[in-house]
């Protein structure tokens, strides 16, 4: 069975303009508006967990992405990185 979180209602107030793109996007991705509407906000204001898994996921494309030349940092890390600004 899917799991859907409780929605709280709020009444909000749209433009005509605003109210027509949003029924139109709604059908051609086969959603509710309200779906489409948390979409949105989900977008815009990120949940922080899921900023920080987004964060790592990003960061994660890089890992082992450089060749440094030396092959004894794993030993060394804290003489090599010192104590620096990171």
């Amino acid at each position: 069975m899917w799991y859907r979180p409780h929605v709280r209602r709020i009444p909000i107030g749209l433009t005509d303009s605003q109210h027509a793109r949003l029924g139109r996007e709604a059908a051609r991705r086969h959603l509710s508006v309200g779906a489409l509407v948390r979409e949105a906000v989900d977008a815009a204001f990120p949940d922080e967990l899921e900023a920080r898994r987004a964060a790592r996921r990003r960061s994660s494309t890089v890992l082992g992405a450089f060749d440094s030349g030396r092959s004894d940092i794993s030993e060394r890390h804290d003489e090599l990185l010192g104590e620096g600004p990171w």
